[in-house]
C-alpha cells in the first residue's frame, strides 16, 4: 500500500471526521471508499464512450432493432410500405 499525504484546509478535514465518525469509520476509510466510487464511475464513462463509438453511424439500424423488441414494424418497412 502507498501513503499519500493530503493539505486540506482545517474546516474541511474537521468536517470529514464527523462524517467518519457518523458512519463508524476512519477519514482514511472515507478516501478508500470515495476513490473506489470515483474509479468505478470512471470505468462505467469509459465503457460507455467505448460503447457508444461503436454506434457511431448505427442509428436507423439501433432504431431498427428497438422497434422490433417492442413488436413494430422496422423503419426500412415503414418507409417501403408508404410508396
Amino acid at each position: 500500500m502507498t501513503a499519500l499525504t493530503l493539505d486540506l484546509p482545517d474546516e474541511k478535514l474537521r468536517r470529514l471526521e464527523v462524517v467518519a465518525r457518523q458512519r463508524g469509520t476512519s477519514v482514511v476509510r472515507l478516501f478508500e471508499e470515495m476513490t473506489s466510487v470515483m474509479l468505478a464511475e470512471t470505468d462505467a464513462e469509459t465503457r460507455f464512450q467505448f460503447r457508444a463509438q461503436r454506434g457511431v453511424g448505427k442509428d436507423v439500424r439501433g432504431l431498427e432493432l428497438l422497434g422490433k423488441a417492442a413488436g413494430q414494424l422496422s423503419i426500412t418497412q415503414n418507409i417501403s410500405d408508404s410508396r
